[in-house]
């Protein structure tokens, strides 16, 4: 009887291990399609994307005054990409996560487009694939006139060890920080950018590292900001804002990518691009 039960619990265990692999099988071999892109406009009528943001990047993404709307360059690209091509948004809904959670989100395959002024950095090509640059970018440092160290004036100061440097948790200026030799211990990361500019602002920490075209955003719309920049932008190479795609989208769609990169192109033939980019950043 205890032989029949061992067999009985070995071929229940195999059963449960081939459903799995077969589950898991099944999921990687998603029937691939190819777009038809014989003609542009409309050619992803049918197909639902799972399209993410941010909320946090002002102006490219972040909460219109009510608190409850999302605006900004990057919706607005979002809005002239789906009426140009055609694809739906699942759910009519794109939710806006922190920097971290977006970049998680895409490489697990639960986001299938990020529109965040998403840096296409190396590390990042590793775990999700980039569409052609939409935005020049940079970093830069922002301190605060009144209490940070006027030593500050450049990236090579903050390699000293001697400052608090604030960055946005699995944003471009967080990785960049760590890669090149910030000491952890004097690193402080925050959720989100809004978080960072407050500390600065009520002098938590000595200066806060972010992309150039947020920094510049802030000082002129923030009323009586203690906040400047110092030093040059730095890390252009590996801060140009693109389009993220999930790996999986790319597998069940081969020429995704593709048919994205031929859309921005022909928004900067039609000029709509650089009137999105009047709008937001002049």
């Amino acid at each position: 009887m205890k032989k029949i039960l061992t067999i009985i619990i070995v071929v229940a265990v195999l059963a449960i291990g081939i459903f799995a692999l077969t589950k898991l099988g099944n999921k990687e071999n998603v029937e691939a399609t190819t777009i038809n892109t014989e003609k542009l406009e409309g050619c992803m009528e049918g197909i639902t994307l799972n399209v993410a943001t941010t909320g946090t990047f002002a102006p490219f993404t972040y909460y219109d005054e009510n608190g409850k709307d999302v605006i900004g360059f990057d919706l607005d690209v979002i809005n002239e990409l789906q009426k140009l091509l055609g694809f739906e948004i699942a759910n009519n809904e794109i939710p806006a996560m922190n920097a971290a959670t977006i970049t998680a989100s895409i490489t697990e395959g639960k986001v299938d487009m990020g529109l965040a002024a998403l840096c296409a950095t190396d590390e990042r090509k590793q775990v999700m694939n980039f569409s052609d640059t939409y935005y020049e970018a940079g970093l830069i440092i922002a301190v605060n006139k009144e209490t940070s160290p006027k030593e500050i004036k450049s990236l090579e100061d903050l390699k000293s060890g001697k400052y608090t440097v604030a960055v946005e948790t699995g944003s471009a200026s967080h990785l960049y920080a760590k890669e090149i030799g910030i000491k952890e211990d004097c690193i402080k990361t925050y959720n989100e950018g809004p978080i960072a500019f407050t500390a600065l602002e009520d002098g938590k920490v000595d200066c806060f590292i972010q992309d150039g075209p947020g920094v510049s955003y802030y000082l002129k719309t923030k009323a009586d900001t203690k906040l400047a920049m110092v030093g040059e932008p730095f890390n252009q190479e590996e801060s140009p804002y693109a389009i993220a795609l999930s790996f999986d989208i790319c597998k069940k769609y081969t020429n995704i990518q593709e048919v994205i990169n031929l859309a921005l192109k022909e928004l900067t033939d039609n000029k709509k691009k650089k009137k999105i980019e009047a709008k937001w950043c002049k």
